[in-house]
């Protein structure tokens, strides 16, 4: 790898708190090894419009306590076609810039690791995404400010639904993970928890409902993950109140209030352990790999092994879940 000189950071996909820290990590990490910075806004739609802007150290004041981020983001579904990709590298060779860091998710990664085998571009990730389903990191950035507060609305949910004697079916985010709800079920004391990870029947359910009652439980939490393969919140409901008439229920569904709001400390640390193991790391000569922490530990990952594997539901904890519930 030649002497870098310059780096590009953007942000992709969908919004994580904490992305702002790893912005502010990478832009003064570079800034301290000499390097110019370049952000570049709305992520790899940006890349192709050429939306470049010059980082300065005071660019990257005061943002860690901002959610979202302040390069802004989006989907690029164009960016699958080689001949757009082509243009990509095209528009970073032209700017002069020599590597790229990417803040996202595994969509994010799989267009990183093309540029890198396609052009030889030099390239590393920073896993920013609620969640928290990238392989080759213990947590993912944004992943703990979205459960603190799916936490904090399931709380006053909570309040409701004791007062009046309902059933809430409470749907929180993870197309393809369970991660958020489980811990959310955890933390909150729910009296169910459905996951993509994990089949569950609507009729166990219900029994478990019946069950709950005899105990004198008038009033329950049921947490389901958006992915959640009997449905959604809503259809979970619905199916629940046609085998059980007699129950009062409701569905609330948190939506992208997970995804907004101040990073938490967890998050902010993370950020920035990664933001700035990612510049260190390309000035090593590394690339084509994601940052990770893993046990306290910074780590690399190959984005071939983090893009095609997924971080596994802890067993025991949907176990312990369940009887705690009880």
């Amino acid at each position: 790898m030649k002497q870098l000189k310059k780096i590009g950071v953007l942000t992709s996909g969908g919004d994580a708190p904490g992305m702002n820290a790893a912005i502010r990590a990478v832009v003064r990490t570079a800034i301290f090894h000499e390097l110019e910075v370049v952000g570049i806004r709305q992520g790899y739609t940006g890349l192709l419009e050429k939306q470049f802007v010059p980082m300065e150290s005071h660019s990257v004041s005061k943002i860690m306590s901002r959610g979202g981020t302040i390069l802004k983001s989006s989907r690029c579904p164009r960016f699958v076609e080689a001949e757009v990709r082509s243009i990509a590298h095209d528009n970073l060779k032209e700017a002069g810039i020599d590597a790229l860091v990417v803040i996202g998710g595994d969509g994010s990664f799989r267009g990183a690791t093309l540029l890198y085998k396609e052009f030889g571009f030099p390239v590393i990730g920073v896993p920013g995404t609620i969640d928290n389903d990238i392989y080759g990191t213990d947590f993912t950035i944004g992943y703990d400010t979205a459960i603190n507060t799916a936490m904090e609305a399931v709380d006053k949910i909570r309040d409701t639904a004791d007062s009046h004697n309902i059933i809430f079916f409470v749907e929180v985010m993870g197309r393809n993970s369970g991660f958020i709800a489980l811990n959310t079920s955890i933390a909150t004391g729910a009296e169910a928890t459905l996951i993509p990870e994990i089949d569950t029947e609507i009729q166990d359910l219900c029994h478990y409902l019946e069950y709950g009652r005899r105990k004198n439980k008038s009033s329950g939490i049921i947490i389901v993950a958006e992915g959640f393969g009997g449905g959604n919140a809503a259809e979970v409901a619905r199916k629940v109140k046609e085998i059980l008439p007699t129950y009062d229920t409701r569905v609330s569904t948190l939506g992208h209030i997970q995804r907004g709001g101040s990073p938490t400390c967890n998050d902010r640390v993370l950020a920035s352990r990664l933001g700035y193991a990612a510049v260190t790391a390309l000035l090593d000569g590394t690339t084509d790999v994601m940052t990770g922490q893993i046990n306290g530990d910074v780590v690399y990952t190959p984005f071939e092994q983090a893009v095609s594997r997924r971080n596994d539901i802890n067993q025991m904890e949907h176990k312990m879940a369940q009887v705690l519930a009880l």
